[in-house]
């Protein structure tokens, strides 16, 4: 039997987040858009040079009211239903995780959620949260499982070959995480260490490319390789510091490395490749969310008191021309 000084993992497949509290909710079908000619004949939706993973589709003027969306849209689709479908992480302290008192799952990327699900049905909305790993994030947008992923997700090119990003929300960054009198002090001293890092996650690819003489460990979650570090069956974990942060305040023994980030992680809602309008309109919820100063407001709740005050919410970047 596999002991732990960490809470353990949430493996609820669904909870559903409301005005009202958390009740169960059982999954509904999701509306597919319709084909297009270009998807018909079997060419992916977002099958389109990729030059700059930062760049989105624009947002189609103001955000509309909840009931003033356009008839037929995706989000009109969301609406009819009555809840926004997320999949989110439940172990992922300050980003997406389960609060052991209220049984709610909270933090920065859960606000995200909200924000999205408030500007589609009003405020307070219903939410339902689906639980997901590192690796199912592109597997439920392609099967359309879920509306959004807003799970930590990194934008590279090689996502948008299947899926679809919003403009990034945060700026993350890969660092390594280690137990306190660990000889490792950065990257260049992982040769022979076994490094933990989520499978399906850019931090395992980014090890393996950067530090090949280490030992990689992969795991489901970062929870996963806080036990593991815990255990002495890994030496480190990397992942991005948002992350990293939240595994240190769990554990007292653990500290994550000073040195300058090794790489840069921008974080986006992943969106099924085919609901470009989608995007489109998430796009336009976090432009809201600069100017009313929401996303400041969740950055000094969940993040700040850990990471400092940050440089801001990223400045969108558009010019993705629909397929």
């Amino acid at each position: 039997m596999r002991l732990t000084r960490v809470w353990a993992p949430v493996l609820a497949a669904a909870v559903a987040v409301g005005a009202a509290g958390c009740t169960s909710v059982s999954p509904t079908p999701l509306p597919r858009s319709t084909p297009t000619a270009r998807a018909t004949a079997g060419a992916p939706p977002t099958a389109q040079s990729c030059t700059n993973f930062l760049q989105s589709y624009a947002p189609d003027g103001p955000l509309p009211a909840p009931t003033a969306l356009p008839s037929g849209s995706t989000m009109a689709k969301i609406r009819a239903r009555g809840r926004l479908i997320a999949g989110v992480s439940a172990d992922t302290w300050l980003l997406g995780s389960r609060n052991p008192l209220t049984g709610r799952i909270e933090g920065f990327d859960i606000d995200v959620v909200q924000q999205i699900a408030d500007a589609i049905l009003g405020p307070g909305a219903k939410v339902e949260l689906r639980v997901i790993t590192t690796a199912d994030r592109l597997r439920v947008l392609e099967q359309h499982q879920v509306d959004v992923v807003v799970r930590a997700f990194s934008m590279t090119c090689d996502r948008w070959k299947s899926i679809a990003f919003s403009a990034e929300y945060y700026r993350a960054g890969q660092k390594i995480l280690i137990r306190k009198g660990s000889p490792i002090t950065g990257l260049a001293s992982l040769a022979g260490k076994k490094v933990c890092a989520p499978t399906g996650s850019t931090s395992l690819t980014n090890l393996i490319r950067l530090a090949p003489k280490a030992i990689p460990v992969p795991a489901a979650t970062h929870t996963e390789c806080l036990v593991d570090l815990q255990q002495g069956q890994a030496e480190a974990i990397t992942g991005d510091d948002t992350i990293l942060a939240g595994l240190a305040a769990q554990d007292p023994y653990a500290v994550v490395l000073k040195e300058k980030a090794f790489t840069q992680e921008p974080y986006g809602v992943g969106i099924p490749a085919d609901d470009i309008d989608m995007v489109r309109f998430v796009n336009a919820v976090l432009e809201r969310e600069h100017t009313s100063g929401e996303w400041e407001k969740s950055y000094d709740t969940w993040l700040a008191p850990t990471l400092g005050k940050g440089t801001g919410q990223p400045a969108p970047v558009y010019g993705r021309v629909a397929p």
